[in-house]
């Protein structure tokens, strides 16, 4: 069988980067260790771009280091006991015109306090469009479960986004109070 495509690395780094960090960013909540995890991930894919067989093999494999890097992190982090669930905006420091609306923030927020079966299947599924059929592959899961990561994921994010959203209306509707009485 001829081989014709000849991988370059610097074209993969150029055309996945982002792909990579975004998905390392989803999974860990943390942008020095997404940073970290990336740089990681492609030093890997320097150690055996000869066994990457075509483009689309580059971007699953990718993909997958790039899962794995981020749940292993994941790992060491709790076995330090650091904790993960910090303010997006104040660890990330994204500068105001980078910084996403304050409801993608908190769904940002209410997606880093999943449990990360369920965490990875959904931003497989939401961020990377993948079907259940390629996250079971990408996971090396059952589809079943796949599927009922993302049943449960889905369901548990909704509970907590209707839950966050009643607070900020009763938080909202109680400065608007203070305001009306304060100003009499």
């Amino acid at each position: 069988m001829a081989h014709e495509w000849q991988p370059d690395f610097e074209q993969l780094v150029d055309e996945h980067q982002s792909m990579v960090f975004s998905l390392a960013l989803r999974m860990t909540g943390d942008r020095g260790l997404a940073e970290e995890i990336a740089q990681d991930v492609f030093l890997e894919l320097d150690r055996h771009l000869g066994k990457i067989e075509s483009a689309d093999h580059a971007c699953f494999w990718l993909r997958r280091v790039a899962m794995n890097r981020s749940a292993d992190a994941l790992r060491r982090r709790r076995v330090r006991s650091v904790d993960l669930w910090v303010e997006l905006e104040d660890h990330h420091g994204l500068k105001l015109e980078q910084r996403p609306s304050p409801l993608g923030a908190r769904l940002e927020q209410l997606l880093a306090t999943l449990p990360e079966p369920q965490r990875a299947a959904l931003v497989l599924r939401y961020q990377e469009d993948l079907t259940p059929e390629e996250i079971a592959v990408m996971l090396e899961s059952p589809l079943a479960t796949v599927k009922s990561h993302l049943q449960r994921g889905l369901k548990l994010l909704r509970a907590k986004a209707e839950g966050h959203l009643k607070e900020y209306v009763r938080v909202k509707e109680h400065a608007r109070g203070e305001q009306v009485n304060g100003g009499i």
